[in-house]
Order: C-alpha cells, then structure tokens, then sequence
C-alpha cells in the first residue's frame, strides 16, 4: 500500500499545485541524484550536490522532494527501472529467471551498495525502512507477484504458494545472503533458487 504522499508513476513524489514539473528536469535530478550515491556516497548527496551536478536549482529540488530520503529512494528507483526491468510479457519464468540472475549482478556491484546505503539512510531518517518499502520495494514486488500470478494461471509452475510469497522465497533469500555476506551470489544461483522455488513444467 502507497503512503499518503506517494510516488507517481514515474516513481517521483507526489506532484503540488503550480507549474508541471520539466520532464527533463527531473530524470536530469534523478540520474544526478544516483550518480552522486554510486560515486561519492550518500553523505555527498545533498540538495546542493545534486543541484550543482544538473544545473536544476535547489528550491526546485527541495520543492518536488522535500524529504531527501525520497530523492533518494525515487533516484533508485529510477535506475532500478533502466538497469533492472520486469517485462510484462513474454515467457513469465524466463523473465523471473532473468531477472533474477540480473539482480544479482547489481547486488554484487555499485547498485547494491547503494541499495543498503538508502535503506540505512531510510532507517536512519525515520527509525524505519518504511519509506523504501513504499517508494521502491511495493513497484517492483507488485510487477512481480503479477508475474509469478500469471505463470500460476498458465500452468507454467508447480508451486500453488502464493505469488506474494514466492516472491518473497526467491528476492528476499537474494537480498539476505547478499547483504550480510552470507555468500557471493552467481547467476547461476539465482536461477536455480528460481527454479527450486517455483518447480516449472519446462
């Protein structure tokens, strides 16, 4: 469920009154934000940072973002959206496969760093990580649990658990061996905890 003030389709903040948002202004703030994270850290990413690096005035930014944590998350959200894609169509288990195997190549570089480095901040700011769960982890559980949904729904699958929670079986143990070490994660892995969970037909 989406908080009171959430993101937009684009994965930005709720949009105020007044003059639309540039387009361009804001992918230009969102790649600049996450750059900043990859790069520096997420103690350089402050409001004057990212204004400086996109040319966009900090009024503006602190306008369309007035908690940083936001900024944050939508700028990892964005990136998670380019580099990581969960297409809609197509074979589901191939996609789920693929996709996994592919986050685990992030987990293993600079977007898993910043991945923990934004939940940190998120717990950090507010005592929980509530605002990442809403901003980035409700999108891309709910493309998904649709995913698996439908695999279900064709036959494709053995596993009649829950979506949501096969879901959960497969990114959830990724993320946990990852972050705490617990073992350097392979595609190969990846695609076998997949199939471990999920039990397809093929």
């Amino acid at each position: 469920m989406i908080s009171a003030a959430p993101a937009s389709s684009s994965g930005t903040a709720a949009r105020r009154p007044g003059r639309p948002r540039s387009t361009a202004a804001q992918q230009a703030i969102l790649k600049g934000a996450y750059r900043l994270m990859a790069t520096q850290g997420l103690s350089a990413t402050t409001y004057e940072r990212v204004a400086a690096a996109t040319g966009v005035s900090k009024v503006t930014i602190y306008k369309w973002w007035p908690r940083r944590e936001a900024l944050l998350v939508d700028a990892f959200l964005d990136e998670a959206r380019s580099f990581l894609p969960l297409p809609l169509q197509g074979d589901p288990v191939s996609i789920v496969r693929a996709h996994a195997a592919a986050y685990v190549a992030a987990l293993n570089g600079a977007f898993g760093r910043v991945q923990l480095a934004v939940i940190a901040e998120c717990i950090g700011t507010t005592g929980t990580a509530t605002t990442f769960g809403e901003r980035y982890l409700g999108e891309r559980r709910a493309a998904g649990v649709a995913i698996l949904r439908r695999a279900q729904k064709e036959g494709l699958i053995r596993a009649a658990d829950p979506p949501a929670d096969l879901y959960d079986m497969i990114y959830g143990t990724l993320f946990y061996q990852s972050s705490f070490g617990l073992k350097r994660l392979t595609a190969g892995a990846a695609r076998r905890l997949v199939d471990r969970v999920l039990r397809p037909l093929d």
